[in-house]
């Protein structure tokens, strides 16, 4: 890929093809988008009608699992987004890249765009099913409003990371196998039992990770009230803070592990 300074105009055309192109790449795969859309959907029925009978919350159990299904989506779709990054570097795509006058940081930026493009469609469907099921949220234009902030702040972090991890990985399979790992973080949290309710040895990790305060941030804005009982103004802080922090040190990760990688 050329080094020589580039044109801002000039990045953000290449910037939108590799953006095309994943977007045109996830329509191609539709297995896998399937999959990190229908998986969520199933958990979330499988949890209301199956267990959310014993589950002692307040309300209908769907009003305080959502949010957790919802960054369970994410992480299924941070999978497909690393595993499409091993792809590219392992299928001699990114040499003919290299032969190309384009800037470098577009193949990731346009992975990342595409990433939150097939997030938001699949909560968008994870949330109609919701309030198809019963989900009631009291929340007003600010509080959507906000919602959709801190999902799109922990989409665009999560995605980043898990284009690191494509980075990092040598094999689409084994990429999409460590992106796991991140799928199966709200299951110790908030998501979908209170955190006093937990062991002792799982309390203390369930209640410092960060996948909880996001958890608690949408279940407050929307709900009107978190299962700790701080507003959710409080656990926002937190969960911006871990969003941030994910996404600074990924950005920095992959600027340096691709022109490794591709010097």
């Amino acid at each position: 890929m050329s080094t020589t300074m580039r044109s801002t105009p000039a990045i953000v055309l290449e910037s939108r093809v590799m953006i095309r192109r994943g977007l045109v790449t996830s329509l191609r795969n539709p297995e896998a988008f399937f999959t990190a859309v229908a998986l969520p959907v199933a958990l979330m029925l499988l949890f209301v009608y199956v267990f959310g009978g014993a589950m002692s919350t307040d309300g209908a159990y769907v009003d305080y699992v959502l949010p957790g299904i919802i960054l369970l989506c994410a992480g299924f779709g941070a999978g497909t987004t690393a595993a499409a990054v091993a792809h590219d570097m392992t299928n001699g795509i990114i040499d003919r890249f290299r032969s190309m006058p384009i800037a470098a940081g577009s193949v990731i930026v346009g992975h990342v765009v595409a990433s939150m493009a097939r997030n938001a469609i699949a909560t968008t469907l994870v949330i109609a099913v919701a309030l198809l099921i019963g989900w009631r949220p009291s929340a007003g234009p600010d509080g959507w409003l906000a919602a959709v902030g801190v999902l799109t702040v922990f989409v665009l972090a999560i995605s980043w990371l898990a284009a690191t991890v494509g980075l990092v990985a040598r094999t689409p399979e084994s990429a999409n196998a460590f992106t796991m790992v991140l799928a199966f973080l709200p299951y110790v949290s908030t998501a979908f039992v209170p955190a006093d309710t937990l062991p002792v040895a799982l309390r203390g990790f369930a209640e410092n990770q960060p996948m909880t305060p996001l958890i608690e941030t949408l279940r407050g804005l929307w709900m009107g009230q978190s299962s700790t009982g701080q507003a959710a103004g409080d656990h926002a802080w937190w969960a911006l803070g871990w969003c941030v922090v994910i996404l600074v040190a990924s950005a920095v990760a992959s600027a340096r592990l691709f022109r490794r990688r591709t010097s």
